[in-house]
């Protein structure tokens, strides 16, 4: 069962209801609620999030090149810290990327997508500030001598491809340090540093939420081409645990707004967070079960759809699907339209 999403909307319910009394305007009182716990909820997160980035730097060495025996307690050191800039970014990711966007890319954009808007050169310097940068980069580096075969494979196809590494050299580890993890820090410092209630768009943000939720079907789909989010540490599953706490983090602070509607999509988007906490619980581990050979998401067979990749590609879907009611993604876009936020509309 996710934390912290039944207990708070309910004191916020009684609270915000009763300071309403004869307010003009009630909805113009619960948006600065909103914004108020978003600002102060997701400003905590950030703050993680700059923490992380710092923890990760200052376990990186720069005077030598790396040897994964000798500097084994070194990079469980890194991993430990970049496992904590996922949690705290993918815990705001649905909020702070539609209103930050570029943040978002040079945080938290894949390598693929990197190299589609880099042309044919793509970034042969893996440890600059430049090119391809963030959380992946990163991860594709401290992760380089385990990446599996088929992400190196789908990898080898785009344009500007270079094979993923340790640094090499004293040179190399120093850029590293000093260059593609500053950006890192510098990035997740002024994301913090901006995420003001005057930044604070309550519909964007909104809507950035519905958009993830539907993302969880398309980060799943990934798995089976190599394309998959976290491709390099396996831990993607991960990621949508999170993503999945995050969100329910945050409606909960609409919560006593929708309930003053006198609708009941607050109980049905609870039962979807439960399914899809339930269904990510069910595995084990952080990464996604392994996929069929023979798997297609355009037409899985019935074989494959029962193996436990199968059944959790057919329980996202079903979960997040905009167009079937009940589904998260549904309601959610229900609540907008009782809010006057802009709709989710899938592409």
């Amino acid at each position: 069962m996710l934390k912290s999403t039944r207990a708070l909307p309910m004191v916020l319910i009684v609270a915000s209801l009763a300071a309403c009394g004869g307010d003009a305007d009630p909805d113009a009182k619960f948006e600065a609620e909103v914004v108020t716990a978003m600002h102060e909820s997701i400003g905590d997160e950030l703050a993680d999030l700059v923490q992380a980035s710092k923890d990760l730097q200052a376990a990186a060495p720069s005077d030598h090149g790396w040897d994964a025996t000798a500097d084994a307690g070194a990079i469980a050191e890194m991993t430990a810290a970049w496992r904590r800039t996922r949690i705290a970014y993918e815990h705001v990711e649905g909020a702070t990327a539609p209103i930050f966007a570029g943040a978002d890319v040079t945080m938290d954009a894949r390598y693929d997508t990197f190299l589609a808007s880099l042309g044919g050169t793509g970034d042969q310097d893996l440890f600059d500030d430049r090119g391809v940068t963030g959380m992946h980069a990163i991860e594709r580096i401290l992760y380089a001598p385990t990446i599996r075969a088929n992400v190196t494979a789908f990898e080898q196809t785009l344009p500007g491809f270079r094979a993923a590494a340790f640094p090499a050299t004293a040179a190399e580890a120093n850029d590293f340090k000093t260059k593609l993890l500053q950006k890192l820090v510098d990035d997740a410092s002024r994301l913090h540093d901006e995420w003001t209630p005057a930044a604070i768009d309550i519909g964007v943000a909104y809507l950035g939420l519905v958009g993830l939720m539907n993302e969880q079907k398309e980060k799943v789909n990934l798995a089976a081409t190599g394309e998959e989010e976290s491709r390099y540490s396996q831990v993607t599953l991960f990621d949508l645990r999170n993503n999945l706490a995050g969100t329910a983090k945050v409606y909960a602070f609409f919560e006593a707004w929708v309930a003053s509607k006198h609708g009941d999509e607050n109980e049905k988007i609870h039962a979807g967070f439960d399914a899809l906490d339930a269904l990510y619980g069910g595995a084990s581990g952080d990464a996604l079960p392994p996929v069929p050979e023979t798997w297609s998401s355009d037409a899985p067979t019935a074989a494959d759809r029962a193996t436990p990749f199968g059944q959790m590609w057919v329980g996202v879907h079903a979960a997040v699907d905009p167009a079937t009611s009940g589904s998260v993604v549904y309601e959610m876009n229900e609540v907008a339209v009782k809010l006057g936020f802009p709709e989710f509309v899938a592409q």
